[in-house]
């Protein structure tokens, strides 16, 4: 027994013995530092391996239950972005305010052509009767000065002798004529005309005014300036030309107007109403500055008041052709609301979209109805440089002298005037124009010192106005003259520009200072100078800075959106 306890012992000493020498034989184990970063990916991969776990889990849970309940708990925060949907409900509030400031802006601009119209039929022939009864009594009172008649009423009597030739020239035109003969053509060809006429009629409007200011400045520009012009003639058929044919076309218009609301099926009138609808397509979608939506809405003025216009003129007409039977007029009454709602519409829509495309606030309607109350608070002064009726034709392209030369044929010959109670009636009518058009511009006036004092533009009343260089001779001579100048003497500043601010009033000119004509410059070679001069010219036009204030816009083409 003893000897199988020592086998034993002597196994087990065998096997430690052998265990140690094995030890031995393997490598030494050596210690192991691990840092974060192998902490980390450690954790991650088994983090991974619960979430691979977790998602095979939710496949194999998901259930149409389950997204129908998400998606209907499902929730968000809006003013985790609050200034994106306050920008939102500020734009919202601006269209809601545009068809209330855009109306008032175009009942004061209505009312502003409506005073330019009625002069023309109320003070304009007491002017020029008063300029006759002083040209008539001058020999007799004898010269108080050195002109025969002022530089207004040298205007006025151009005017009435304008009036007067083109009255009688259209006497020549048969409107019954033209009225079957526009009648007889197709729908779609009257819809091509009464386009290309309303193209016309801008174009007419955009040059129609630079005649007229061009023959009166020939009329009235002191003798002693040197000759720069064609002469008073010339210009004088042109305005006389001009003054026709733009009535003829505005003729053509209003008997195209006349047969649209004759027609059986009402099918041109409804096309010439969607063609207010095509406006908007051509102008919502264009970039606008503040002076092209300035621009825009002067020409949305014009074209209301021109409508009301001739929708008076086909209203005459019709009336004429039914007797004055007071039915007929309930007839057409349907038809002409529906016009002039079509053209409301067209323009609150059409501003409406174009504010909120570029960023405008409707407040900046009230600068333009300031801008066009500066006008006529400028033109009544004392020392004003323009008549009112013309500012408007500058500022809006309205030239009331056609309409109203059509306007008065339409009547004198649908009205016919018999016996000593027409010419009682006639009286009793002229002097209810005369105080409509008192009363309206005390109003206007009125209004109109208002709407300056809130923009706070009573100072810009006595600042003189800019002396204005048109053409690149016209530069050059300015420049020419600051170059010739003394050096102790320092060249005048610029004052700030606009069309509406007073000039003072200078009795004795020395040494005018004008421009060459570029006829004169035609005949010439231009020498190295004067190359240098108009390359200099062309530079300074390319990097022209734009108008930023509303005032110094003078004159409004508009054909296009770019005023520059």
């Amino acid at each position: 027994m003893a000897d199988s306890v020592a086998a034993g012992l002597g196994d087990e000493n065998d096997t430690e013995n052998e265990d140690k020498e094995r030890e031995k034989l393997l490598p030494k184990k050596t210690k192991i530092h691990i840092g974060p970063s192998e902490v980390t990916e450690t954790l991650g991969f088994y983090d991974k391996k619960a979430k691979c776990k977790e998602r095979k889990s939710n496949v194999s849970d998901l259930s149409l239950v389950r997204f129908i309940s998400a998606e209907l708990t499902r929730g968000y925060f809006l003013e985790h972005n609050e200034a994106k949907y306050t920008e939102r409900r500020e734009r919202v509030y601006t269209c809601l305010r545009i068809p209330k400031e855009l109306e008032k802006l175009m009942i004061f601009g209505f009312f502003l052509c409506l005073d330019v119209f009625l002069y023309v039929f109320t003070l304009l022939p007491l002017r020029v009767l008063l300029a006759l009864i002083r040209l008539l009594t001058l020999p007799c009172c004898g010269l108080s000065g050195s002109r025969i008649l002022q530089p207004a009423q040298v205007c006025d009597v151009l005017k009435g002798i304008i009036m007067v030739l083109c009255y009688f020239m259209m006497h020549y035109v048969d409107y019954a004529m033209m009225y079957h003969l526009i009648r007889g053509q197709s729908v779609i060809k009257l819809y091509i005309i009464y386009n290309m006429l309303e193209v016309a009629d801008r174009l007419f409007s955009s040059f129609g005014q630079d005649i007229l200011d061009a023959l009166y400045w020939t009329a009235t520009e002191p003798k002693e300036r040197k000759r720069a012009h064609i002469g008073v003639i010339p210009h004088f058929f042109m305005a006389v030309l001009y003054v026709f044919l733009h009535a003829i076309l505005i003729m053509v218009q209003a008997t195209t107007l006349n047969v649209a609301f004759n027609s059986h099926n009402k099918s041109l009138l409804t096309i010439m109403m969607s063609n207010n609808f095509v406006e908007i397509k051509g102008s919502v979608f264009k970039k606008f500055e503040k002076n092209n939506l300035f621009q825009m809405s002067n020409s949305d003025i014009k074209e209301r008041f021109t409508n009301y216009t001739l929708l008076l003129i086909v209203c005459l007409r019709n009336m004429e052709q039914f007797s004055w039977n007071p039915d007929h007029l309930w007839v057409l009454f349907p038809d002409v609301c529906m016009v002039i709602a079509s053209e409301i519409a067209v323009d609150v829509v059409k501003h409406a979209f174009i504010t909120k495309f570029n960023d405008i606030t409707a407040d900046v309607y009230s600068e333009y109805r300031a801008s066009l109350a500066f006008d006529l608070v400028s033109s009544r002064q004392k020392n004003a440089y323009t008549d009112y009726s013309d500012s408007v034709s500058r500022r809006m392209g309205f030239i009331p002298l056609p309409l109203a030369l059509l306007l008065i044929r339409v009547v004198t010959s649908s009205v016919k005037i018999q016996g000593s109670l027409s010419i009682v009636c006639v009286v009793i009518f002229y002097l209810g124009m005369i105080t409509l058009k008192v009363l309206n511009s005390i109003v206007l006036l009125g209004k109109s010192c208002k709407y300056v004092k809130e923009a706070k533009m009573e100072e810009k009343l006595f600042q003189n106005p800019p002396s204005a260089t048109p053409s690149r001779v016209s530069s050059r001579a300015h420049r020419t003259k600051h170059t010739q100048e003394p050096s102790g003497e320092p060249a005048e500043e610029g004052l700030s520009a606009s069309v509406t601010t007073q000039p003072t009033h200078r009795d004795v000119s020395p040494a005018p200072q004008i421009p060459t004509s570029e006829s004169d410059q035609f005949l010439t070679t231009p020498d190295e100078s004067e190359e240098k001069s108009l390359i200099q010219d062309e530079t300074e036009l390319k990097h022209r800075a734009p108008k930023d204030d509303l005032l110094e816009i003078d004159r409004f083409t508009i054909c296009g959106n770019r005023i520059d």
